[in-house]
């Protein structure tokens, strides 16, 4: 998974799109957010947020 994030990261540097990678770290984090808090206790208080 990481090499995923090695090749987005090496694309925007080389065509120069660096607006990609605050919306990669946004989805990441999105995505990491919700993966964790799925387990959680908390999961029924923060469902309705999304």
């Amino acid at each position: 998974m990481w090499q995923l994030f090695k090749e987005l990261f090496e694309f925007a540097r080389l065509e120069k799109k660096w607006w990609l990678i605050p919306l990669l770290l946004g989805l990441a984090l999105l995505g990491a957010f919700l993966a964790f808090s799925a387990a959680s206790p908390l999961a029924p208080f923060l469902y309705p947020l999304f």
